[in-house]
């Protein structure tokens, strides 16, 4: 790799964008007076001021600013303005946290270095796809009926749940036997983390044991955070490991998070080196 391919391989990196507009800003600082006097007497509204404010209006608003709300919005930028390098002269910025905090989030999100324009590699997709193949999946399906028993004791529930299958092996109407439940008695189709939120974990993870097992017939006990059930699974659908095609957004979104996070610990990192640090306890 030459030294002008690296070169331009670096001028991509969001990051070094970040250092280079904190170093225009501090040279534009120093060179305005900020670096001396932060609360400097000079004021300049030039054009391209007047068309950021212009700007701004017009995104408020959804039309362009008349000139007499042109003067207004001056006259409100050098009102604001004054009261800002004010502030900064009196050290009202150092001991309040709200504005801290304000500052600090400014400050972690030029150093995030948005990724809206960079494109992930094929292969930093199906990376962090393959380290998390189970986040992606599709749920697992099942059609499936239930008999709901108000009962918590193993011994009992065991016996009931026996008696049960006795009188559906004569084949008596099962929507007719077991206690009412406010939750579903049958589901099509159901995700199992539709299941899980109506069922809870527990049984929804029996489910998943069972699915396996002979279709249409009924099985059981099966515990939940309800007491017992029978359960009769129809049909059932496991999940499988996605290919990146079908996913590819939702990876490409978390790999744009784990980047961004990244380089925000880089810069932080840069700017902490910058620093010397003294804890006196």
């Amino acid at each position: 790799m030459t030294i002008k391919t690296r070169i331009k391989g670096w001028l991509r990196e969001p990051l070094v964008h970040f250092l280079i507009a904190g170093l225009v800003i501090f040279l534009l600082f120093a060179w305005r007076g900020y670096g001396t006097d932060p609360a400097s007497r000079t004021i300049i509204i030039d054009e391209a001021q007047v068309a950021r404010l212009g700007k701004g209006f017009e995104q408020t608003f959804q039309r362009e600013p008349t000139a007499k709300e042109i003067d207004g919005l001056i006259r409100d930028y050098i009102k604001e303005e004054i009261y800002y390098r004010e502030a900064l002269r009196l050290g009202l910025d150092s001991e309040d946290p709200i504005i801290r905090r304000r500052l600090r989030a400014k400050m972690e999100f030029l150093a995030q270095a948005k990724l809206d324009n960079v494109r992930p590699s094929e292969e930093s997709l199906q990376k962090l796809l393959n380290k998390n193949p189970q986040k992606y999946a599709a749920d697992a399906r099942y059609s499936f009926d239930q008999i709901y028993l108000n009962v918590f004791d193993p011994e009992i529930a065991g016996t009931k749940a026996e008696a049960l299958l006795d009188k559906l092996k004569t084949g008596t109407n099962w929507q007719e036997l077991g206690d009412s439940l406010s939750v579903p008695a049958s589901m099509e189709d159901a995700p199992r983390s539709d299941i899980e939120r109506q069922f809870g974990g527990e049984f929804a993870k029996s489910l998943a044991n069972l699915a396996d097992a002979p279709k249409n017939s009924w099985v059981g006990p099966v515990s939940s955070g309800f007491g017992i059930h029978l359960l009769r699974i129809r049909s059932a659908t496991t999940a499988t490991k996605p290919k990146l095609s079908e996913v590819r957004q939702a990876v490409e979104n978390d790999w744009r998070a784990e980047t961004e996070e990244k380089r925000d610990k880089e810069a932080y990192n840069i700017l902490l080196s910058a620093y010397n640090i003294e804890i006196k306890k």
